[in-house]
């Protein structure tokens, strides 16, 4: 087996609660985003471009789409005989399988996988964010402060700071403490689940936290703030590009709607740093704001007899004769029915809207979101509920 100097770790499993009906038959990384990708294509496109041709993606939760979706990982060049793409569920392991108690846990089961690499760094990253991001550039900054670890941080805005891993810094962007989650946030600096781990420092923790029975097994929760106990190096690399959590609904729509100006913070037509995908389709296009497709994305195969304003539209879609479609996103294939009218929602995969029906209202304040294949004959009251 050829070594490499650091190897990428997917974590890919995750259920996606918070993404409800979207997610109750798919993993969250293989949810649709911006007319034509899946949220996974955006961290494998990075690798891609980062250089690191090893990549094990940890599978879990409803893995069936997301696994045919990888292949042997074509798309992002990692069909290749030295490293490529891995595709690592819980149940490979033949004595003591378990599902991934967590996010370390996850590592720990597949060390063997790292091991055969030999590799001196080990990168972690998710499957369920948004963004562009060089991982050479940080792991060159890893090399640089003579780090254990590395954490890539983003300022986030302080009343969404309680979603993530909370870190504050000295001068030298030593990283002083951190927190998961933190109910009174004291910083903004948010943890993006992006970490470099010299490998065999990483491998210590991940077993000694195997062994303590009170652990969660988790890296914000368990590894990061053992490491700060034990005087452990922790460096931050902070990021001012763009990023999005899609974990929730509203984060998905809000990264959905940020593609909607003429110029985007995330440019997906970018050719220096091309989002890979399987899917086909060339990315939607903008139309100007008296067309009838007004600010919006509509990929190619679409068929709208109807209006769309500020909406993203996936491949497969048809839209029926007098239908109005709104600061919403049309997953592939999905049907809107004649005099339809849809209003700041999601609507899964395959999702049948009937004739005459509405869909949320104009002035609403929440998202509606339609489950994948279902089919919606009359305008639902009690959809309309705003996510947690």
């Amino acid at each position: 087996m050829v070594r490499k100097e650091m190897i990428a770790m997917l974590l890919a499993g995750g259920e996606g609660k918070r993404l409800g009906v979207l997610t109750k038959d798919l993993a969250k990384p293989a949810v649709h985003y911006g007319g034509k990708y899946r949220i996974i294509d955006f961290t494998l496109s990075n690798c891609a471009h980062s250089g690191i041709d090893t990549v094990g993606v940890l599978t879990q939760y409803q893995p069936l789409v997301l696994n045919g979706y990888l292949g042997i990982g074509s798309p992002w060049g990692l069909d290749r005989r030295d490293g490529g793409m891995s595709i690592l569920p819980p149940f490979m392991k033949q004595k003591g399988s378990m599902w991934y108690k967590g996010t370390a846990n996850a590592i720990y089961q597949n060390m063997g996988f790292i091991d055969r690499f030999d590799p001196e760094y080990v990168l972690i990253i998710s499957g369920d964010h948004i963004y562009k991001m060089d991982y050479d550039h940080m792991l060159k900054e890893h090399k640089r402060s003579g780090a254990d670890v590395t954490i890539s941080g983003i300022q986030v805005d302080y009343t969404e700071a309680g979603r993530f891993g909370i870190m504050h810094i000295d001068e030298d962007r030593r990283i002083t403490s951190f927190e998961e989650k933190p109910k009174v946030p004291t910083s903004n600096l948010a943890s993006m689940g992006i970490y470099i781990f010299s490998w065999p420092v990483l491998q210590q923790y991940l077993i000694r936290d195997e062994s303590n029975r009170l652990s969660d097994n988790d890296f914000g929760k368990d590894i990061i703030p053992a490491m700060l106990r034990d005087g452990v190096s922790l460096h931050a690399y902070l990021f001012s590009g763009y990023w999005k959590d899609v974990g929730t609904i509203e984060s998905l729509w809000e990264a959905n709607m940020d593609l909607l100006t003429e110029r985007p913070a995330l440019n997906l037509h970018d050719k220096d740093w091309r989002i890979y995908s399987v899917n086909p389709n060339r990315p939607g296009h903008y139309s100007a704001p008296d067309a009838v497709l007004s600010n919006s994305l509509v990929s190619e195969g679409c068929v709208v007899e109807g209006r769309v304003h500020r909406s993203v539209l996936f491949y497969g879609v048809r839209a029926g004769a007098d239908s109005m479609i709104e600061e919403s996103v049309i997953m592939p294939n999905s049907q809107i029915g004649q005099g339809a009218r849809i209003y700041k929602a999601i609507i899964g995969e395959g999702a049948i809207i009937a004739d005459g029906v509405t869909i949320g209202s104009p002035d609403s304040k929440t998202i509606t979101v339609i489950g994948s294949d279902e089919y919606v004959t009359r305008s639902p009251m009690l959809l309309e509920v705003k996510q947690p």
